[in-house]
């Protein structure tokens, strides 16, 4: 994959010239801070620009497969570029995982949590955040848990769901939800990490959140965009990635 897009990089430069263009990124909520800095960093190496349009996976697949203007897709899940990658709207060979994601349990009060799923198991609280499960794979991973659990029939009366797991941690954070299962990038990425209480999920209870980007179709000949799917397999943006809350899906 990496060899691929190194390939059809240099070929572009040749036919398509190094003039500065605007790359547009389609991603998944979860991994808007990460990218953010991805996307300064590469402006400053490439003179090229990045616009960020962030939402949930499912939501921005659903814009793609109607036409929506985007280079590049950061989902949240594989199974969604490789679905564009069938209807012909990306890129087959492009495809490539850049993260795995990671669930934490957190609560904005200090005492909720004990290092442990036990509040789970013992319902004492009000509401607790999930992700919808139908537009967020963070949310089916969530789900996993609390059915690993054996709580999600028993919470379902108590559990609020996020449109994408940004609007599930603004829940929490803002008290509107005593706790929620969360991506730990975000949590890192608010600077709350040292508040409240926390119980990092292990990756062995859900489906890894294998994260996967693809190239599409309307931009595979377009010089700044294939530049800006190097750049994330980069050896400095892996390391950017770890210590954004990820691992490395190789």
């Amino acid at each position: 994959m990496r060899r691929a897009l190194l390939v059809l990089a240099v070929l572009l430069s040749f036919c398509g010239g190094l003039q500065a263009d605007t790359v547009r990124v389609a991603l998944a909520s979860n991994f808007a801070g990460p990218m953010r800095e991805i996307a300064r960093l590469f402006e400053l190496e490439s003179g090229h620009h990045v616009e960020m349009a962030v939402s949930s996976s499912g939501k921005i697949y659903a814009q793609i497969s109607h036409g929506a203007p985007f280079d590049v897709f950061l989902s949240a899940d594989q199974s969604k570029p490789a679905a564009l990658v069938a209807k012909g709207l990306a890129v087959a060979d492009s495809q490539f995982s850049y993260a795995l994601g990671r669930l934490v349990l957190w609560s904005i009060n200090p005492e909720l949590i004990d290092n442990s799923p036990n509040i789970l198991n013992s319902g004492n609280f009000r509401m607790l955040a999930i992700a919808n499960p139908l537009l967020a794979p963070y949310g089916e991973a969530a789900v996993e848990v609390l059915q690993r659990l054996a709580c999600y029939e028993r919470l379902g009366s108590k559990m609020v769901k996020g449109e994408n797991i940004a609007q599930t941690f603004q829940f929490v954070a803002t008290g509107s939800a005593d706790l929620g299962l969360v991506a730990l990038s975000q949590l890192r990425d608010s600077g709350l990490s040292d508040v409240g209480s926390q119980w990092p999920v292990p990756a062995a209870m859900h489906s890894p959140i294998r994260q996967d980007a693809v190239l599409l179709k309307s931009a595979a000949e377009k010089p700044a965009a294939v530049a800006l799917m190097r750049f994330i397999q980069s050896e400095q943006i892996r390391q950017l990635i770890v210590e954004s809350g990820y691992l490395l899906a190789d």
